[in-house]
């Protein structure tokens, strides 16, 4: 058996935000002298690691660009909530896969984001699980009622305070999405996952975030203990500070000279949507007669394109942000962070809890504002980017973070606590 890579990354290439921030732990893991291994199942994103120079193994049957997409439409909060984002069958294959890659590289500890085999491939091959997709959607979150009201369409006209007990006590102990999981466990005879909140949590869940936005002390924090049947008992928290993408892209000519030409500019990145959606927002914002630098990613989004209306693929957002006045995302980790990293503004459009959890706690700040993604394509997006626009206490308050995160090495902090977790496994 070969033990020269005990530390795995597996990324879902499915995922932009999580491709590039696994690019960034294994940077920081390769600079500490880590043996460390990409893997992953393919996917829309694969392409980036590529373009870092990483090598990478794929694990189980190769997954299509078009298939990666699948997953992510039936991913939590996104898909019938009845099912368990993969079939049975395709679970199990990729489950088993997983864990005899572990085995055979004598890997000890798994960091992912949102490639939840894992979660039981892990307990196949004995390994230790590193997870960071939750973001701070934890639940030191959940204890302290931090997490708004959803936006989602089926909840929006309750009353806040049900909302927000949906969103903090109910929803994390719910088995929504977990059947599937749990059927293949059984299968595998292996620990299975007692609800959602335990379904996005590693044996070392990474709240990639600061104190100072999220909240709570990061001696709190690392003292969390799960309570109760609803969580894995080994899972424990702790703080890496910010994790975001500094891809290896170059900002294409026509952007950069986009970016040159003088007037405000609004930077739409709604990256894990639709391409109806993201034309709904563009649709909203140009009454507004500022200039408009949409990523496109994977979407043809090319007849959107005019002298106001630039269309990129995948850009670099850490070049892109500095350079524009506003920021409209999805909310993710990655989009936000990247904006407050650049003392950039941000306008939320959260598709689900935890998109909604990463606006609320920088808007609670003065830095950003979320607007219900059922009125994308309204005026009420157009009336809250204009006062945004207008108003330079969020640019100010989106400066106070980005003085606070200068200060923090997120990758490298990611970095020592999986070499941690690793070395006292192997003890």
């Amino acid at each position: 058996m070969a033990a020269e890579h005990q530390i795995a990354l597996m990324p879902h290439c499915g995922y932009l935000s999580e491709t590039s921030r696994m690019i960034e732990i294994y940077r920081a893991l390769a600079q500490r002298g880590a043996s460390v291994r990409m893997v992953t199942h393919g996917g829309t994103y694969e392409t980036l690691l590529r373009a870092a120079g990483i090598d990478y193994d794929i694990v189980g049957p190769h997954m299509s660009p078009a298939r990666s997409a699948q997953v992510v439409a039936n991913a939590t909060g996104l898909g019938d909530p009845r099912q368990g984002i993969y079939p049975d069958d395709e679970l199990e294959t990729y489950v088993r896969a997983e864990g005899a890659y572990w085995r055979e590289h004598g890997v000890r500890t798994v960091v992912t984001g949102y490639t939840l085999t894992t979660m039981l491939s892990t307990r196949l091959a004995g390994a230790a699980l590193v997870t960071e997709h939750a973001c701070c959607w934890v639940p030191a979150a959940f204890e302290r009622s931090l997490v708004p009201a959803p936006t989602w369409r089926a909840t929006r006209r309750l009353p806040g305070w049900a909302g927000r007990i949906i969103a903090n006590r109910m929803l994390p102990r719910t088995r929504l999405y977990c059947g599937g999981f749990n059927r293949v466990a059984a299968r595998l005879g292996v620990e299975g996952v007692p609800s959602l909140g335990a379904l996005v949590l590693g044996d070392l869940a990474l709240v990639p975030e600061v104190p100072e936005v999220f909240g709570v002390p990061a001696a709190e924090l690392e003292a969390w203990r799960p309570r109760g049947r609803r969580l894995r008992p080994s899972t424990r928290l702790r703080y890496s500070g910010p994790l975001f993408a500094h891809l290896d892209v170059p900002l294409p000519g026509h952007v950069a000279d986009f970016l040159d030409r003088p007037g405000p500019i609004v930077y739409v990145a709604v990256t894990s949507t639709s391409p109806r959606f993201v034309r709904r927002v563009v649709q909203a914002l140009r009454p507004l007669g500022v200039r408009l630098l949409v990523a496109g990613t994977v979407h043809d989004l090319g007849d959107l394109a005019d002298e106001r209306t630039c269309i990129g693929g995948v850009l670099p957002s850490h070049l892109v942000m500095p350079r524009v006045d506003l920021a409209v995302t999805a909310g993710g980790q990655g989009s936000v962070q990247t904006a407050m990293a650049c003392g950039t503004p941000l306008l939320g459009l959260p598709l689900h809890a935890e998109q909604d959890l990463n606006v609320a706690l920088v808007q609670a700040r003065g830095a950003a504002c979320a607007v219900s993604p059922h009125l994308a394509g309204t005026p009420r997006l157009t009336r809250a980017a204009a006062r945004m626009l207008a108003e330079p206490s969020y640019r100010a308050a989106a400066g106070r973070i980005r003085e606070v995160y200068a200060g923090v090495d997120g990758p490298g902090n990611a970095a020592a606590a999986v070499m941690q977790l690793t070395a006292r496994s192997a003890v």
